[in-house]
């Protein structure tokens, strides 16, 4: 059945009915990047005659997907294909006749490196009351390239552009453009916790939600420019941007997965630098002095974003899956956990800026785990934990909220993992293989769903998910599990030892602040 029609600045859209939920797929907000567009700032979309369907998702950014057959592919759900018209969005509303709703903007993950907003099925929020979209935004080297040319960080470009669309027309679909929420996991939510940070992005947001990521990931200009260089060896060009343009996509992403596969078999610091060394990610928001001007987190500490309400959470065991993924689980021993990065890469506390010492801490409160499970909970720590109450803290004093809370609910064989509570927030358990992780949701509980996804609604709504804020007194987190429960300061020892050693929630090297 089709769906209201509905008018944006662009043109008229008829997408379809659902359950009684509207969709509109596949719109675009900007324009092809591609031709004289290619690795440049997102353009204006082209206004339309007549109606346009919106009842399919459109095309994704160029990016390399793992073939059917690989252990990753059945674990995300990608239903997209690359094309030139990538930079579109999805939107549902459960009435776009209405207006006032609250509105959810989801930004996928995907290591910078991958993702599509045609992952997510935002229907749900619709039936309570939320107007959803997700987003579509240039990764790899098409959205992070970094030349210290002038142009930087397109995809947060590209994500700021999409916000930019929303304010100007959600109202047609029955949202408030004065009440957004951003949210967003893993990639996603870094390019949320960045976008706290990025002054371009003020006033197009009031609340954020950032799920097993912050406002950490992100690499200095120096850095960065080695990587584009490296890249640039490789193609054989020079490293200038119509140098790059002059190359296709196709290409350029056999070429930046080789540099990648070269980065993972030879994870030299001298050669890379201990950012992009520790966190494997050649392509990340840059600190380039504009788009964004400084660290994240000291500009938040700073009052960057005292007017947004921010909750922020993490996985108990968010790292596991990929240690069990690349064989670390089995693979690393006690030598190799504390040995030089060079000899041993991701495998090593060194690339974290653990001590031996702090290793030892570690094994001492986790009597009996093996030295897989201390290099995953170490990863987890480094990678989403210790970011997050990082975050926590440099918002705690803002004139707005700050809330915290801890996904628990393990599933069989590698716990409460990356990834894994995206569909208790969406309420798409029922949705089996066809959501992120859809394989590990068997028999996952309803009620946490129902539990979860209420939160989320009421936060986008009211700006209060339903437990006590976070200050640096008490530490209050709500902890969702098969029985959720408020807690308080769960974090203390893998806080304070973060605090006293390592590279505390940071990939920037202290030169780049």
């Amino acid at each position: 059945m089709n769906a209201m029609t509905v008018t944006t600045a662009s043109g008229r859209l008829l997408g379809r009915t659902d359950a009684g939920v509207h969709s509109y797929l596949g719109v675009p907000y900007a324009a092809p990047p591609f031709g004289a567009s290619r690795l440049r700032p997102p353009q204006p979309v082209a206004t339309w005659s007549g109606v346009r369907d919106a009842i399919s998702f459109g095309a994704e950014p160029p990016q390399l997907k793992p073939p059917a057959d690989h252990p990753t592919a059945a674990m995300v759900w990608d239903p997209a294909e690359p094309g030139d018209d990538c930079l579109n969005l999805n939107i549902w509303t459960p009435d776009p006749g209405t207006h006032g709703l609250p509105v959810m903007v989801w930004i996928p993950g995907g290591m910078f490196e991958v993702g599509t907003g045609a992952t997510y099925d935002g229907g749900r929020f619709a039936r309570d009351g939320i107007v959803c979209v997700t987003i579509n935004y240039r990764v790899g080297p098409e959205g992070f390239l970094y030349l210290a040319d002038g142009d930087a960080n397109l995809g947060l470009l590209d994500q700021i552009a999409a916000l930019g669309w929303v304010r100007d027309n959600i109202a047609a679909f029955g949202g408030d453009p004065a009440n957004v929420t951003i949210f967003g996991e893993s990639a996603g939510a870094m390019s949320v916790g960045t976008l706290l940070a990025v002054p371009r992005a003020e006033g197009l947001f009031g609340r954020a939600i950032c799920q097993s990521g912050a406002a950490d990931r992100v690499i200095s200009a120096d850095t960065a420019l080695r990587v584009g260089r490296e890249l640039a060896e490789r193609l054989g060009i020079e490293a200038t941007r119509d140098a790059f343009t002059a190359i296709t996509p196709d290409h350029l992403l056999l070429a930046a997965a080789e540099l990648k596969g070269d980065l993972l078999a030879h994870p030299d610091p001298a050669r890379w630098g201990f950012e992009v060394i520790a966190s494997m990610l050649p392509w990340q928001p840059v600190i380039d002095g504009d788009v964004l001007p400084g660290y994240p987190v000291d500009r938040i500490a700073a009052g960057a974003a005292a007017g947004v309400d921010v909750m922020v959470g993490s996985n108990t065991d968010d790292w596991k899956l990929f240690v069990i993924a690349n064989g670390s689980l089995e693979r690393v021993t006690d030598e190799t956990l504390t040995g030089p990065v060079a000899t041993h890469g991701f495998e090593t506390a060194l690339a974290y800026g653990l001590s031996a010492e702090a290793v030892t801490a570690y094994r001492a409160a986790r009597p009996g785990a093996g030295p897989g499970e201390l290099l995953a909970a170490i990863e987890t720590d480094w990678w989403c934990r210790i970011p997050a109450i990082c975050l926590a803290e440099a918002h705690a004093d803002a004139t707005s909220a700050t809330y915290m809370y801890e996904f628990a609910w393990p599933a069989p064989g590698v716990g409460a993992c990356h990834a894994l509570e995206i569909g208790f927030v969406f309420d798409t358990l029922d949705h089996g293989r066809h959501q992120m992780l859809g394989p590990l949701l068997g028999g996952a509980p309803q009620a946490l769903a129902d539990t979860m996804h209420g939160a989320w609604v009421a936060f986008a709504t009211t700006g209060d998910p339903g437990w006590p804020k976070y200050d640096l007194g008490r530490r209050a987190t709500m902890r969702f599990d098969t029985v959720s429960r408020l807690v308080e300061d769960p974090r203390a020892f893998e806080r304070g030892l973060w605090e006293t050693t390592g590279r505390f929630a940071t990939s920037v090297a202290a030169g780049a602040r």
